[in-house]
């Protein structure tokens, strides 16, 4: 940016202005010939203001296939990698032994209900003990549970996916005798995935749920991923100072993964009708929010204009205050005029290459 030429101009024709001097500034209106420039309207447009962040992505569901007990690996009807519906057979263990205890725990069951009915008759009719009574009920108790135990073990033989998903890796093989707890598989949901990032505890204020951000990963870096925030932590990190956030990005194609490293900007603020100039228009920049551009009035006259600025975009510049939309902007041929300058405005084509959407 041409900031120190521009300023010596600017003092110069302020100079002039202030201190009455005959002597005329090159353009100013009482002069024949008119500088040409290039100018371009303030516009109105959405500006949306973002924070910048990093991320991690997560499963949407993610669990470790184990067994609740020792057996003999019968079948494993999945293929790695493989979709499945929740519900879907995905390991069977040998279950001989499993129907083995059962059967005979059912026997055990039946006969302690008949000698627990007996005893309560026998009971009633006074012509046996309440001890005795006792053991017959203690007996019956035991097997019941004992039969619903052997029915839960023999379920447990058969492993179901407990939600839809893809299948991990395969560690097992039909055969293979396990144990208890032992991971056999993995099974992931992926569509949608997560996606998990600290906000700075600074920037707490502007964070809600169903804000939109956008992402990109280094896998895919001319893809940009969308999605909502659904979560907020209820606390800061103290040691960090950092409040964990969490959003949701579709993920039909399952391009992400979790685990994958994400640059994402939060979108935290939408302004839908800023006005907005493209940032060569700033002549000189009066400090962090404040800056001067050259203004063309509807007789070609220039002004010298101090704004106010807001966000700042890619090669564009909000303005708070200072600038009507509509109004013309000077964004080349500032070092050959001053304030009340005439000025000739180029034609339109040449100031294409600044009326680019940021």
């Amino acid at each position: 940016m041409r900031i120190a030429l521009v300023t010596s101009s600017v003092a110069l024709a302020v100079g002039l202005v202030t201190t009455g001097c005959s002597k005329k500034a090159v353009g100013a209106p009482g002069e024949i010939f008119a500088v040409q420039v290039i100018a371009v309207e303030a516009k109105r447009q959405p500006v949306t203001e973002s924070l910048s962040l990093i991320g991690s992505l997560a499963a949407n569901e993610m669990v470790e296939i184990k067994a609740e007990t020792d057996g003999i690996v019968q079948e494993t009807p999945f293929s790695e990698g493989q979709g499945v519906e929740q519900g879907q057979l995905l390991i069977r263990l040998d279950e001989t032994k499993f129907t083995t205890a059962l059967a005979e725990a059912e026997g055990n069951f039946k006969l302690s209900r008949a000698n627990f009915e007996r005893a309560k008759q026998l009971f009633k009719d006074k012509l046996i003990s309440g001890q005795e009574y006792d053991q017959a009920a203690a007996t019956f108790d035991v097997n019941q549970a004992t039969m619903e135990r052997r029915k839960r073990e023999l379920k447990d033989a058969r492993i179901y996916a407990p939600f839809a998903g893809i299948m991990g890796a395969r560690n097992v093989s039909p055969g293979q005798v396990i144990a208890r707890n032992m991971v056999l598989s993995w099974l992931v949901d992926l569509d949608p995935i997560k996606v998990e990032l600290n906000v700075p505890e600074r920037f707490l204020s502007q964070v809600k749920t169903g804000q939109t951000l956008e992402l990109k990963v280094a896998a895919y870096p001319t893809n940009r991923f969308q999605g909502k925030v659904y979560f907020v932590a209820p606390s800061v990190d103290p040691n960090l100072r950092t409040t964990l956030v969490k959003a949701e990005i579709p993920n039909p194609h399952r391009e992400l993964k979790p685990g994958m490293f994400a640059n994402l900007d939060l979108t935290v603020n939408i302004r839908e009708n800023s006005i907005v100039i493209p940032e060569v228009a700033l002549s000189q920049i009066l400090d962090g929010d404040r800056a001067v551009v050259f203004a063309v009035d509807t007789n070609s006259i220039v002004q010298l204009r101090p704004v106010k600025l807001g966000l700042r975009l890619a090669g564009r510049v909000e303005i708070i205050s200072g600038l009507d939309a509509g109004e013309k902007v000077v964004v080349e041929g500032v070092q050959k005029i001053g304030p009340g300058a005439k000025v000739k405005l180029a034609p339109v084509e040449a100031a294409a290459p600044y009326l680019k959407p940021s």
